[in-house]
């Protein structure tokens, strides 16, 4: 065991909309998630040397903290829930407050020594709002239209028919402020221009790819499929073999690549015939076209990685 891993103590941090549970060298401290409390938190780190502290993403209340953490230099690790929530079960705990999940962070650090998590650009950040929002008023817009179709009573009629007419201009005022974006930020729109140069990829594909993946370009093949969930998990014991899986990963990122596998499939020359090879091979069609998106997920990663990658459609 190095030296850095002898001395470094894990804090686990839970947070929620209003407070914050640190447990922090066998103890919780208890702070709200203001300004004023990520400052008392930050003075508490403070006075022990080495710490790294561990939290979940919690879907935008962690944001604030992991800034402050971030720019006082101290280490932090923003983990997948679920992660979590595993490694709470494998260890007995079933119990859930905040003191013990801040407790279950701490002990996950200490057992498995996550890697901290790079701080994102504010361009980084508004991307990523951006789509997301995105994501959420065009799932809104789809099931009010729906809605709409199945009402009968004039006034429910125009009342929805209003509605899906906001959600429409939100929608495009999203659209915009994505385009002002890119404008403004020219390591995006070079990024960007390289990811639409393959044939199947649009600008929303590689828009959404890059909000919920800005590491890529900084990863080898696998760690790209893991980190998108696309990389098969082998199922077997003994002499049984079950059939592979994906899971995991970051789910946004496979949403965003599903529409441009599809096209790829047919459009794109080298991945439609690896397409077309392994339905040739019995392979069902979800399958096929899961691995479709594992290549472009290492595409994308090659493209960005190498500058001097020559791209072949």
């Amino acid at each position: 065991m190095s030296q850095n891993t002898m001395t470094t103590i894990y804090a686990g941090l839970d947070i929620a909309k209003l407070n914050l549970q640190l447990h922090l060298a066998g103890r919780i401290y208890d702070q709200p998630n203001t300004a004023t409390g990520h400052r008392r938190l930050l003075k508490l780190l403070a006075a022990l040397p080495g710490v790294h502290v561990v939290c979940e993403a919690t879907g935008g209340y962690e944001r604030d903290i992991t800034a402050a953490l971030h720019q006082a230099g101290v280490p932090v690790s923003v983990l997948n829930p679920a992660r979590v929530r595993h490694f709470a079960r494998a260890t007995g705990q079933r119990a859930k407050t905040d003191d013990i999940d801040a407790a279950v962070l701490s002990a996950y650090g200490r057992a498995l020594q996550p890697k901290p998590t790079p701080p994102r650009t504010a361009q980084e950040q508004q991307l990523a709002e951006l789509i997301r929002r995105r994501v959420q008023v065009l799932e809104s817009l789809v099931a009010q239209r729906q809605q709409v179709e199945r009402l009968t009573l004039p006034a429910l009629r125009r009342q929805g028919q209003s509605l899906v007419r906001r959600l429409e201009r939100d929608l495009e005022q999203i659209q915009a402020q994505l385009k002002t974006l890119r404008a403004q930020a020219t390591p995006l729109d070079e990024r960007l221009q390289k990811l639409e140069a393959i044939t199947g990829v649009g600008t929303i594909t590689a828009l959404g790819v890059l909000a919920e993946l800005p590491e890529l370009g900084t990863l080898n093949r696998r760690q790209a499929a893991a980190l998108a969930g696309l990389a098969p998990h082998p199922r077997q014991s003994g002499q049984w073999q079950g059939r592979r899986s994906i899971g995991g990963g970051r789910p946004p990122v496979r949403r965003a690549l599903y529409m441009a596998a599809l096209v790829a499939a047919h459009a794109n020359r080298q991945l439609k015939e690896f397409y077309q090879r392994l339905r040739a091979a019995g392979k069902p069609a979800k399958v096929a076209l899961t691995a479709v998106m594992r290549k472009l997920i290492v595409l994308m990663n090659q493209i960005l990685k190498n500058p001097n990658f020559v791209l072949s459609n």
